[in-house]
């Protein structure tokens, strides 16, 4: 047995000093001798600027676009830096997609439903009303094919979409009046984008579009007469509360709405393979953290609208989410049957839903109306 020991610790220090010596340890005097080394020269950092479709420091979409910048950079060990500019800082809000396509920027952070107008499938990649939840959403794009199809659909404009965060269930909108049934939604005037515009108007609603920066004038100044944007957290903030009392649930034009980050194909394949790497992980943890956010900060602002500012929360009349249900199978009808693309697209996030919400099902909904029986 000693001896074997013994064995193995000569052949242990043989392999050291075998290694010592290839490594040019102390006995090698060419390595040792450190005023011979050539230095070594440290990489220029690849600089990004990022355009996003936020206002500056706006909670959870702006801050977040800003916590992707900052964790690509940290995670990069600064490798890539990244500069963002908020919405208008170097390119109108609705302009960043084209900006990221050219190469202006190489980087972006938005939602794909504004770019309905260039490629009517992007709008799937945020959400369908009665659609996938947060979590579904992110499987549906890891696990279930929405990935390629939205690299797919991205393509021809020179851009790799991915997934950088969600705002998990939206609120349904808020309201200069009550509604009370469907006779209510003829003729109001509501701002609303994507799909859920769609379905609105479908159901008689005059839906307009304007960016978000500028629907709290036309909501004060009653250009409108209704607006959806986001949940508590970013309402409150946008202090849509002093122009409208009635908030209305559930957000059924956003179960679970996806906020996208977008590069320049040329940019991103330009990196290495382990700066591709860290943006893709930088990219999937910023899309946690937001959601994170939302689920914990929408409460406390829905407390404080409420009970400080007097808002009236109101839930949706039965017969009127049944007509948005069924304003939402025509349309979404019609926009698939227009593009093959989005046909493609949506067949795919259809029987996606169908099937996860047999779990959804037993799962969720169970748990969730179990925590809540007297």
């Amino acid at each position: 047995m000693n001896t074997i020991v013994n064995f193995g610790k000569l052949a242990l220090a043989g392999l050291l000093s075998l290694t010592l010596a290839a490594c040019g340890g102390s006995n090698d005097p060419v390595a040792s001798d450190t005023s011979q080394a050539a230095p070594i020269a440290k990489a220029k950092p690849i600089e990004w600027k990022m355009v996003t479709t936020w206002p500056k420091n706006f909670p959870a979409l702006g801050t977040g676009a800003e916590h992707l910048a900052q964790s690509i950079t940290a995670m990069s060990g600064g490798r890539i830096k990244v500069k963002v500019y908020a919405a208008g800082e170097l390119v109108p809000a609705l302009e960043a997609f084209d900006a990221v396509s050219r190469g202006t920027a190489q980087i972006g952070h938005a939602a794909s439903y504004y770019w309905k107008g260039k490629v009517p499938a992007a709008q799937f990649f945020t959400t369908v009303p009665f659609g996938l939840t947060a979590q579904e959403m992110n499987a549906w794009l890891s696990q279930g094919g929405g990935q390629a199809l939205w690299e797919e659909v991205y393509a021809p404009f020179n851009i790799i979409p991915m997934a950088a965060g969600n705002t998990g269930t939206q609120m349904g909108g808020w309201f200069n009046k009550e509604i009370n049934s469907v006779a209510d939604l003829s003729g109001l005037k509501m701002r609303m984008p994507g799909l859920g515009g769609e379905v609105l108007a479908d159901a008689g609603v005059t839906v307009v579009n304007m960016p978000g920066s500028e629907m709290f004038t036309a909501l004060q100044t009653g250009t409108i007469d209704a607006t959806e944007f986001v949940g508590p957290y970013n309402d409150l903030a946008f202090g849509i509360y002093k122009a409208a009392k009635y908030y209305y649930y559930p957000g059924w034009q956003e179960p679970g709405s996806a906020i996208e980050t977008f590069i320049n194909k040329e940019a991103f394949e330009a990196l290495p393979e382990d700066l591709q790497l860290i943006v893709r992980a930088a990219a999937r943890q910023t899309n946690a953290e937001i959601l994170d956010e939302y689920t914990a900060m929408n409460h406390s602002a829905l407390d404080t609208l409420i009970n400080e500012h007097g808002v009236i929360l109101k839930r949706y009349p039965d017969d009127v989410l049944a007509e948005f249900r069924a304003s939402t199978e025509r349309v979404m009808e019609k926009v698939a049957a227009n593009d093959p693309l989005s046909q493609k697209v949506y067949d795919s996030m259809k029987r996606f839903k169908q099937n996860v919400m047999k779990w959804s099902d037993i799962s969720e909904r169970a748990i969730l109306n179990a925590r809540s029986a007297d």
